[in-house]
Parts: C-alpha cells; sequence; structure tokens
C-alpha cells in the first residue's frame, strides 16, 4: 500500500506537469491567451524544475525523504489550485513556477524513498511499481486530463489535480512509514556530477532529446486543430494513442535491455524518432496518418527515456542518485527550451518549422551521444 500511495503520487505529478500540452488550447480559451502564450506555461515549469531541483536536494536533502515528498505534493497541489482560481495570466505563471518547485521536491526522492522500504532484493520491483505511476499517467492521466477541460474547463481540471495531490499526501501520511535523514548533496559533489567528462555530454544527449520531442509535442493540439481540421475529441483520442503505445514501447524496452545495452536501444530509439519526424513532413495531413505516426513516435520515446536513464546509472557509478536528479533536471530543461521553441516557429512558419526544429534538435542530440561514447571509450582505455 506504501508502494502504491508513491505510485500515485507520481501520477498526480505527471498528470499535472504535462497536461498543459492536451488542454493547451482550453486554457488559452478560458482565459483568453495566445497559443504560444499558453505555451509559456509549460515552459516556466520545465525552468523551475530543472534549476530547483539539485538546489534544493542541496538545501532540504538532510530532511527524511517522506517529509520531502509530504512538503512537496502539498506544494505542488496548493499551487494547482490556485492556478485553477487564477484571475489573469500573471497569476497562472506564479502558480506553475510554484508547481514547478513542489515537483523538484518530489520527483527526484520518491523512488529512493521507496527502495528504502524493502529488503535490496527487491529494491528494483520497488522502484518500478513507484515508476507505473508515471507511466499510467501518459496512458490514462493525461488524455483524462484532456477529455475533462473540454467538458467541465481547465478550471474544473486543475481544481481536480489540487484535490487529488492533497488527498495522496493524506494517504502517504498513513500508509508510508517515517525514515531516517537522506543524504544532503553538498555543493562540490555537485559541481563534480554536474561537470563530469564523461556525464555531462551524456546529460546534454537526453536535453536535446526532450527538447526535440517537445518542439514539435508542445503544439500537438493547435496542430490537430489548425493542420489536420481535428476538434476536440480528436485531441483526446491522440493523447490516448500516444499513452498506450508508450507503455507498448516501455514494455519492449524492458524485455530487450537484458539483451541490448543502453547504448543500441538509445540509439534505435532515436533512429525511429528522427524517422518518426521525417514521415511527419511528407504524409498527407489526415487524422489516419496522423494516428499512426504518434503511435511510433510514442514507441520511439518510451524507448529512449528509460534508455537514457539507465545509461546515465551505468556511467555514474556511486554518485547514481545525484546523476540521476541531475538528468531530470536537463530533461525539464529540454522541455522548456522545446515548449518554448514550439510556440515561435509554429506561429511565425507554421507546422513544417516545428519538424525541422525537432530534427536540428535531434541531430544535436546524437552529436552529443557520440562525443559521450567517445570519452566512455577513452576512459575505459585510460586515455583520458
Amino acid at each position: 500500500m506504501a508502494l502504491r500511495s508513491l505510485a500515485l503520487a507520481y501520477f498526480v505529478q505527471a498528470t499535472g506537469a504535462l497536461s498543459v500540452v492536451g488542454t493547451l488550447a482550453a486554457i488559452a480559451a478560458e482565459w483568453h491567451l495566445r497559443d504560444e502564450q499558453a505555451a509559456l506555461l509549460i515552459t516556466v515549469f520545465g525552468v523551475t524544475f530543472a534549476l530547483a531541483a539539485p538546489l534544493l536536494q542541496m538545501a532540504f536533502g538532510h530532511l527524511p525523504r517522506r517529509r520531502q515528498v509530504l512538503i512537496g505534493l502539498a506544494l505542488f497541489s496548493t499551487a494547482a489550485i490556485i492556478f485553477a482560481l487564477a484571475p489573469g495570466y500573471y497569476i497562472l505563471l506564479a502558480a506553475r513556477i510554484a508547481m514547478g518547485l513542489g515537483a523538484a521536491l518530489i520527483g527526484p526522492v520518491l523512488g529512493a524513498l521507496a527502495a528504502g522500504l524493502v529488503e535490496d532484493e527487491q529494491q528494483g520491483s520497488a522502484i518500478a511499481m513507484v515508476l507505473l505511476g508515471l507511466s499510467m499517467a501518459g496512458l490514462a492521466g493525461i488524455p483524462l486530463a484532456t477529455w475533462a477541460a473540454q467538458a467541465w474547463g481547465p478550471r474544473t481540471l486543475f481544481l481536480a489535480i489540487g484535490a487529488a495531490g492533497l488527498l495522496t499526501v493524506v494517504l502517504i501520511r498513513s500508509t508510508v512509514p517515517a525514515q531516517a535523514g537522506g543524504e544532503k548533496v553538498s555543493p562540490s559533489t555537485l559541481g563534480r556530477v554536474v561537470f563530469d567528462p564523461i556525464l555531462l555530454p551524456a546529460y546534454f544527449v537526453v536535453f536535446f532529446a526532450a527538447a526535440a520531442v517537445y518542439a514539435t509535442y508542445a503544439f500537438l493540439v493547435p496542430i490537430i486543430r489548425d493542420v489536420f481540421h481535428g476538434g476536440e475529441q480528436t485531441a483526446s483520442l491522440a493523447m490516448a494513442v500516444l499513452g498506450v503505445s508508450g507503455v507498448v514501447g516501455n514494455l519492449f524496452v524492458v524485455r530487450l535491455a537484458r539483451r541490448y545495452s543502453a547504448d543500441t536501444l538509445l540509439v534505435a530509439g532515436m533512429a525511429i524518432l528522427g524517422f518518426d519526424l521525417m514521415l511527419l513532413l511528407v504524409v498527407p495531413p489526415t487524422l489516419a496518418q496522423l494516428f499512426g505516426v504518434l503511435m511510433l513516435w510514442a514507441f520511439a520515446t518510451d524507448i529512449v527515456w528509460p534508455s537514457q536513464q539507465r545509461r546515465i546509472a551505468e556511467l555514474s557509478a556511486q554518485l547514481r542518485g545525484v546523476a540521476l536528479a541531475v538528468t531530470a533536471s536537463f530533461v525539464f530543461a529540454g522541455i522548456a527550451l522545446g515548449s518554448a521553441l514550439a510556440g515561435f516557429l509554429y506561429v511565425r512558419w507554421g507546422f513544417h518549422a516545428n519538424l525541422f526544429g525537432s530534427l536540428v534538435l535531434l541531430a544535436l542530440s546524437w552529436a552529443c551521444l557520440a562525443l559521450s561514447a567517445r570519452r566512455t571509450l577513452l576512459t575505459t582505455k585510460g586515455i583520458l
């Protein structure tokens, strides 16, 4: 029950963080915003998370992990309610910043908290159970959020997210046993992990990959509306297609991880994503074609994300926990960059500019992967 409670926390956090993508049009209509203003709500969340995650671990990493999760989830949920009640754009931005701060306190410690609840041989299963909340957010949470925002409005949606988060706080408080304090991350340790000559290009792999995905994905709903002439129901269905295909991709990579290296799977996922982006450039703008491409898109990205996490874990050895927290920061920084570019490119040059932007960013991710692999090889040979 304790692990299920932590999985629910991940589900609420991921749904609240990423549901803005599927509800972009509804948010823009409710608060009379331009599409690019609404997309900035994704960007500020990503920037806040990226900057705050390592800094909060430096400041509060010594606190018991359950307390960190409770504080972070309470802040995230309260901010979601403020978002729902916001009278104007600047309160929306402030609420998203507060949600980012809450998420930055939750995300880096949920897995470690789960691992501390079980024996050593069960830690992998415990972490996988907690991460199921993240997968379920993609499968059900974000599609449901898209539908709810269209049916009842985005204010009702974020009120529901806030209420669910506060109920989860109560559930965690009652089911997850208290633990000893965590480890406070020193500035020197953080600096060593961030600027490690092997890890730094590895972080930029996922930074540019996330930016590549979100340079198109952040504007998926306006693209469906303007380019593919789909309505609100189509956007909800698209999110569901992405969720189901993503879970299939995740199950696929779990099986292949026993046979192939993280580098091999990462290259395969990025290659599929690149092919998919080029396919989007040439397919006719029909909904049937769009759903086929989205299935491949989600399949590819759910090979990329876990493979990148595994690669960082293998490269970072003794400082694995800090390195994974830094990786999360680079992911959300990439999301912030991609989301900001999505609005800029789409408004000025249209859908195809988003695709070209995504391909350029994906090429930069490939270059960083090649650099990281080369440095790893040189280190193995004792040259670097």
